[in-house]
């Protein structure tokens, strides 16, 4: 197997489960619905998947040897899920808070 494609089969395999998480986000709460929120929204996306390729690659490269070569990449998985969730969530929060400003 590519080295390159080793490094990255962690995301590549939940990268369903992230576009599932990602349509929801964009498309929850439905209103407001603006130009704005959309460019927010993608960022965020684009951020939040920029970290996780990122924290997929450190996992991989900083793994040790004890659980064989199966530990990498259930380490390179889980950081690549909770970086992207976390990322995710914490935007969910702030637009939240963004929103209601607004309302206000």
């Amino acid at each position: 197997m590519s080295p390159n494609i080793q490094t990255d089969l962690a995301f590549i395999l939940f990268l369903p489960a992230f576009c599932i998480v990602g349509a929801l986000y964009c498309f929850y709460p439905r209103r407001p619905r603006h130009v704005l929120r959309w460019i927010a929204d993608l960022a965020v996306l684009a951020l939040a998947t920029g970290v996780s390729v990122a924290a997929t690659r450190w996992g991989f490269r900083t793994a040790t040897g004890i659980g064989g070569a199966l530990w990498k990449q259930v380490l390179a998985t889980l950081l690549a899920f909770g970086f992207f969730f976390v990322t995710v969530g914490v935007a969910t929060l702030v637009r939240g808070r963004v929103f209601a400003s607004r309302r206000r």
